[in-house]
């Protein structure tokens, strides 16, 4: 048993080694089309072949937000990745991530609607990746969810645990096991009719592990829920003011 154990760890570890590898050894011939591509927009050229330049610009910077995507998630694979913990409010995270995308979000003809705890949330966290669980959690949502309907995000205190819940209804058939949406690469629409290239709640959920969290996926018809769990850490951070839903009902 414990040599299929210490195997199974072993295959992740050189799972995670070969695509760092294959991260870097990408980047090399990313950059140098990259490159090229900025040449060719400053040369005379008509409409058309500008805008070929400019399509095959787009595909370069999906790629290369693909291959760092990569990079991230084979390095919190590892469990090698260095932490820089601290005391971090939950309530406080979601309020300055969601502000940052206010834009997207208006965007997206989804509405937020978001109750926070009235008391403040502390865990122990790094800031930088706490942001890009957050980031990604609201980035899948706004990609998945039905259009114009609501997403909404609740934080509470359970016992010694912190619980943040986010629900929204998918715009299309969930006829997978929430587990498998966690796996590296697997996307819930299989008709592919958005973009992504479902890595993000892997990242976010590699992220959350080293972290001393959990993330897990709840379905339910076609609602679909996101539940994260840290640990509270009674050191004092900063502070928050919960709020309450300022229409509507949680689902």
């Amino acid at each position: 048993m414990a040599k299929s154990v210490e195997k199974q760890v072993q295959a992740e570890r050189l799972k995670a080694e070969l695509l760092t590898n294959m991260s870097h050894d990408l980047k090399t011939p990313l950059t140098s089309m990259v490159g090229y591509t900025d040449l060719l927009k400053q040369e005379e050229l008509s409409d058309q072949a500008r805008d070929y330049v400019e399509a095959i610009a787009l595909k370069q910077e999906q790629l290369k937000d693909m291959i760092q995507d990569l990079f991230d998630l084979s390095k919190a694979a590892s469990g090698s990745e260095q932490l820089n913990l601290e005391v971090l409010d939950m309530n406080r995270l979601l309020e300055q991530t969601l502000g940052d995308m206010e834009d997207a979000i208006a965007n997206s003809g989804r509405d937020i609607r978001s109750r926070f705890s009235q008391e403040p949330l502390h865990f122990m966290g790094d800031n930088l990746k706490m942001y890009r669980v957050v980031q990604n959690l609201l980035e899948n949502a706004l990609k998945y969810s039905m259009e114009n309907t609501r997403i909404y995000i609740e934080t509470k205190r359970q016992g010694d645990r912190i619980r943040t819940e986010m629900k929204n209804i998918a715009s299309y058939e969930m006829d997978f096991a929430p587990e498998e949406i966690m796996e590296r690469f697997v996307r819930g629409d299989k008709a592919r009719t958005t973009q992504g290239h479902g890595l993000g709640l892997a990242i976010a959920s590699a992220y959350a592990a080293n972290m001393g969290g959990k993330l897990e996926i709840e379905i339910d018809g076609d609602l679909f829920k996101v539940i994260m769990e840290f640990p509270v850490t009674e050191e004092k951070g900063g502070n928050m003011h919960g709020q309450d839903f300022n229409s509507g009902s949680l689902l």
